[in-house]
C-alpha cells in the first residue's frame, strides 16, 4: 500500500495536523526499516511478533513507554487504513495493550517566576517598541489563555475581537473555540496592533503575529522568544511554549478553576488529557495537609 494514500486518508478524513502527519509518517519509516534489517518483510506483512521485538528494540535504545505507544499509535492508525481499504482482514495489533506509563510532567514555573518574567518591562505599555510589544504580547497569551503555539501562530486579525475580549482559536482537527481574555491582555493587545498597523505590510498578510518585516513567526521563532526571556528568570531546563501551557492549566486549577472548564480552555477532546495537570494541585494540597495537620508525623 503506497504511504502517500495513507497521507492522504490522514489529512482527508481525519483531519491530521501537518504535525501528526509527520510524526505518523516518522514512525512508519523507523517501522519499515526495522522490518527489512531483522526479518525482510514489508510493512504490510508485519505480524504481531515483529511489533513485540520492535517495542523491545526501542526500549533498548532508551525509549520511554509514553513513546512507544505513540508509535504503536502511527501503525494502529495505518493498519486501520489498511482494513478500511481492503488491504488486510486482521490487524495485527488486534489484541494489543499500551505499556502502563504514569504521565510525568515536568514542574510548571511558580508564580514568582510568572511575575518576574512580565515584570522585566515594567509597567509602561506605551513605551515598548514594536518587537518588544511583540515579545511581551506572546507570552502573555500563552500564559494568560493556555492555548498551543501553533494556535497562537495560526492566529488571523480578524480572531481577536477587543470588543468582546475574546479570540477565535482553531485547535487541533480544525477545531474552532473560543478563549476569553483577561483584562490585563487589552492595552498590550492595542499597543501591539498600533504597532503592527504603522508597518508596510502587503496587503495579503492576515497573520496577527508577524516580524518586522512582515513574515509570519515560524514554530523556532516562538520557542527561541520562550526560551530566551524566560531563561533570565528560572533555572528550571524546559523552557517552552508547552510549559507556559502547563503552568497555566496548573494556576488556574490550583486557583478553584472547574476541571470541564480548563478542559474547554484548552481544546482538549476528553477530560482526562486535562486531569493530569492536576498532579502538582494535588500534591500541593497534600504537603500542606501534612504539614498543617495536629496528627502528622514531622521529621
Amino acid at each position: 500500500m503506497s504511504l502517500n494514500a495513507f497521507k492522504d486518508y490522514l489529512l482527508m478524513e481525519r483531519m491530521a495536523s501537518a504535525h501528526t502527519l509527520k510524526a505518523y509518517v516518522r514512525d512508519l519509516v523507523s517501522f519499515e526499516a526495522f522490518l527489512q534489517e531483522h526479518f525482510q518483510v514489508s510493512i504490510d506483512s508485519a505480524q504481531y511478533t515483529h511489533i513485540r521485538a520492535w517495542m523491545v528494540f526501542l526500549m533498548d535504545h532508551g525509549n520511554k513507554h509514553q513513546t512507544i505507544n505513540r508509535k504503536i499509535s502511527s501503525l494502529k492508525a495505518y493498519f486501520q487504513f489498511l482494513l478500511k481499504t481492503g488491504c488486510l482482514m486482521l490487524s495485527p495489533l488486534e489484541v494489543h495493550q499500551s505499556l502502563k506509563s504514569r504521565p510525568k510532567l515536568s514542574l510548571p514555573f511558580s508564580i514568582n517566576e510568572m511575575n518576574a518574567l512580565f515584570d522585566q518591562w515594567g509597567s509602561q505599555v506605551a513605551q515598548l517598541d514594536f518587537d518588544e510589544s511583540r515579545d511581551r504580547l506572546v507570552l502573555a497569551l500563552l500564559y494568560a489563555t493556555g492555548i498551543r503555539r501553533a494556535e497562537l501562530i495560526g492566529l488571523h486579525l480578524t480572531d481577536v475581537d477587543l470588543g468582546r475580549s475574546q479570540i477565535k482559536v482553531l485547535g487541533k482537527r480544525n477545531k474552532e473555540r473560543l478563549v476569553p481574555l483577561i483584562e490585563s491582555l487589552l492595552p498590550l493587545l492595542k499597543h501591539y496592533l498600533n504597532h503592527r498597523s504603522a508597518l508596510a505590510l502587503p496587503s495579503e498578510t492576515h497573520s496577527f503575529f508577524v516580524q518586522s518585516d512582515g513574515r509570519k513567526l515560524s514554530d523556532s521563532f516562538v520557542y527561541r522568544l520562550v526560551n530566551r526571556y524566560l531563561s533570565e528568570v528560572t533555572s528550571k531546563e524546559k523552557r517552552s511554549p508547552h510549559m507556559l501551557r502547563h503552568t497555566f492549566a496548573t494556576h488556574v486549577l490550583q486557583s478553584g478553576a472547574d476541571l470541564n472548564s480548563v478542559k474547554e480552555l484548552l481544546g482538549h477532546s476528553s477530560l482526562a488529557s486535562t486531569q493530569v495537570y492536576t498532579h502538582n494541585s494535588i500534591e500541593d494540597l497534600k504537603k500542606s495537609y501534612r504539614g498543617a495537620h495536629p496528627r502528622s508525623t514531622k521529621k
